[in-house]
């Protein structure tokens, strides 16, 4: 993994958020590589760090302090206009609420990125279709979210976070809303989409699910405390 080229550097990173009069610092000082198609898992306990570090690395936020580099280019120093570019074609995100548009159907929701991106609408149904079908669900293009089962809604998130084809996948407690079983289907969806060279962080407050990952980070009260090899991946948490 040492071999292949930095996607994520962040040095020094930094954010506090005011309480009052004064500011309550929510990272210290994050110093952090991840190469192209690792599988990293941040864990940690509540108010660690971990949710704000993945607003940052998503650019979502910006850091008070610090600089991160996202594919060679320095984002901690970008507009808003920049930092909404760079979401939207270098990075999917998944999130434990699945985060769908009720109105639309699966295929809309899976087109969303492209139609931001001004994709025209014939190139975006066809990777729509083409994402759909690779998270096993093109025949249920037509449905609406509730007319899907939770795993079903995150698989339509995820064909949806895969669809402009970014750089970086970001889950966010994926298996969260899941039962265990299907919360099991959800996981080898990630597994699989890892072996085929995505490169992935994810956030879990579960041991077991970090386990199935190649390494993991372990944040507390806003610092770095831990970064591990995990030796099993996906065949440990099996």
């Amino acid at each position: 993994m040492g071999t292949q080229p930095e996607l994520i550097r962040t040095e020094g990173l930094e954010r506090r958020y005011p309480m009052g009069r004064s500011t309550i610092p929510a990272l210290r000082g994050i110093d952090l590589v991840v190469r192209r198609n690792e599988y990293v898992a941040i864990v940690g306990p509540s108010g660690g760090g971990k949710s704000t570090l993945m607003n940052l690395l998503g650019c979502l936020d910006t850091p008070d302090g610090g600089r991160y580099w996202l594919n060679g280019q320095l984002v901690s120093e970008m507009s808003e206009r920049q930092l909404a570019r760079t979401r939207n074609r270098e990075i999917g995100f998944v999130f434990q609420t699945f985060a769908l548009l009720p109105r639309l159907t699966a295929l809309a929701n899976v087109e969303m990125p492209l139609a931001y991106g001004g994709v025209r609408r014939a190139e975006r149904r066809r990777r729509a279709t083409e994402a759909l079908d690779h998270v096993g669900l093109g025949d249920r293009a037509a449905h609406r979210p509730t007319e899907l089962s939770g795993g079903q809604r995150q698989r339509v998130a995820i064909a949806r976070a895969l669809v402009t084809k970014p750089a970086l996948l970001l889950a966010d407690e994926p298996t969260g809303n899941l039962d265990s079983a299907t919360g099991a289907e959800v996981l080898a969806l990630f597994d699989g989409l890892h072996a085929s060279g995505n490169t992935i962080v994810l956030v879990t407050h579960e041991s077991g699910i970090a386990r199935r990952t190649e390494r993991t980070i372990h944040l507390r009260d806003g610092l770095i405390v831990g970064d591990t090899q995990n030796a099993g991946g996906a065949d440990d948490a099996a």
